[in-house]
């Protein structure tokens, strides 16, 4: 059930999108902006008053904050006049109307469809999507939870003027603290994926904006997880303690990450403006941390004691040179595809190995071809090791619905016995009752008394298997 409206990109100006979004060391495809709601023409014969002027004011909040929000996302670090974040704050509202939300389809109640909400795309060609289902709302609201997740990482990881008064920097706290928001963004989209995506009819899944898409989802997943991969490899190459072994399986576990990211993304209608825009960068991540594999790759086989394995490595170094520069042409293509952005001062791996991967590229090659004969070298880079991929999701699931609800159901149980004991409206529904008020029969559910049953088991597997 769900009625599905799709408004064409010329229809109006409900879609602010900046010429120029600054610097960026995370993407986030512009923020998905939910329009107003009337609950109380959809909901006020069913519910309490208190109840929907809560959902009103919840939903509302998100509203007004997020149309302030979004035109500005990634380039300032607001504040509050309190001195909080606005991002947090958003976030917290978010957090706050979802245990509201979804009692409206708690127990697979009907009131699920009663409600058209709309939310302004980003990078679908429509402009706007409505539809009469709470589930698509639940699926919105996670992906705005991302989305600010990610947004929250790009200001941790710009690099700011140190107080020693050097070059820009970012932070061991911040980098180390961005891991932890990247596996939260990771869960939220997981979440969607596997527990809210398959509650929408498979006609309405077929029509969700591309924003929406379990492709656009999976990819903005495994973008986090390969962003908090790279973090992790930036740490290691500053640890005197890790050992090339280990910034070799990280280089090659960004690589899968990135790999699937692009998978997932290269087959989708993303031509619309932050689309066309996320699909470069995934590319271009992609491609660099293939130069970061190959060079950690050619080191370690340069270790060797045989031709083979020195022949291997100047091929494998010969690769990562040539992905590397490939890279930065790939870069340039995703900063002049509009809105346009540009780099912050390099920092960390791409730092480091901006410096290291032509330099030991052109030593290695250089003595390994004085050594030995050209047939020795090989002319193709040998095959990246395979590793399994370690940094999962984090393990989000959707809170239980609101007490508030079952204090809903109370006042309208109390209501349903003054009428029957007049003798007129008797009837049961599946343990609640069914309540005549004005013609109009009213389904009143008992209080709950097993747990929520709004997520499928953890156990199931819902066909998001990248990191089995």
């Amino acid at each position: 059930m769900g009625c599905l409206v799709s408004t064409p990109k010329d229809s109006g100006g409900n879609r602010r999108r900046p010429g120029n979004i600054g610097e960026i060391s995370v993407y986030v495809p512009g923020l998905r902006i939910p329009k107003p709601v009337d609950f109380f023409q959809s909901l006020g014969g069913h519910l309490s008053k208190t109840l929907v002027e809560r959902l009103t004011a919840l939903r509302t909040r998100i509203v007004v904050m997020a149309g302030q929000e979004g035109p500005t996302i990634t380039r300032t670090r607001r504040k509050t006049q309190h001195g909080g974040s606005t991002l947090a704050d958003l976030h917290q509202a978010l957090e706050d109307y979802l245990p509201v939300l979804l009692g409206l389809i708690k127990d697979g109640s009907q009131l699920q469809f009663k409600v058209q909400f709309i939310w302004v795309n980003q990078e679908d060609d429509a402009e706007e999507t409505a539809m009469f289902n709470a589930w698509y709302e639940v699926l919105s609201v996670l992906h705005l939870m991302a989305m600010l997740s990610l947004s929250q990482a790009n200001l941790l990881l710009l690099p700011r003027t140190s107080a020693d008064g050097y070059q820009p920097k970012v932070s061991e706290e911040s980098r180390r603290a961005s891991i932890d928001i990247f596996l939260k963004a990771a869960g939220y989209l997981d979440c969607a994926v596997r527990h809210v995506l398959p509650q929408l009819p498979s006609e309405l899944r077929r029509n969700l904006p591309v924003d929406l898409a379990e492709g656009v989802l999976r990819a903005l997943c495994l973008q986090a997880l390969g962003q908090g991969v790279d973090i992790q490899l930036g740490l290691a190459i500053d640890s005197t303690k890790a050992t090339l072994a280990v910034k070799r399986r990280l280089a090659c576990e960004m690589v899968k990450y990135w790999q699937q990211a692009q998978d997932n993304i290269m087959n989708l209608q993303l031509s619309n403006g932050w689309g066309e825009k996320h699909r470069h960068f995934v590319k271009w991540k992609y491609i660099e941390a293939k130069a970061a594999a190959y060079y950690y790759h050619g080191l370690i086989l340069d270790e060797g004691n045989t031709e083979k394995s020195h022949g291997m490595a100047v091929a494998a170094l010969q690769a990562a040179d040539e992905y590397f520069k490939e890279s930065k042409k790939a870069c340039e293509v995703f900063n002049a595809a509009h809105p346009l952005s540009r780099n912050p001062p390099l920092w960390g791996t791409m730092k480091y190995l901006s410096e290291k991967i032509p330099k030991d590229t052109s030593s290695k090659v250089r003595i390994n071809r004085d050594l030995y004969s050209h047939e020795k070298i090989m002319e193709t880079a040998p095959t990246l090791p395979d590793f399994a991929l370690a940094l999962k999701p984090d393990e989000y699931q959707l809170p239980p619905a609101d007490p508030s609800w079952n204090e809903n159901v109370q006042s309208h149980i109390g209501i349903n016995q003054v009428i029957i004991g007049g003798g007129e409206g008797r009837g049961f529904l599946g343990g609640g009752a069914a309540a005549f008020v004005g013609g109009v029969a009213l389904a009143v559910e008992a209080p709950a008394v097993e747990e929520d049953k709004v997520e499928e088991s953890d156990d199931e597997d819902m066909g998001f298997s990248l990191f089995d």
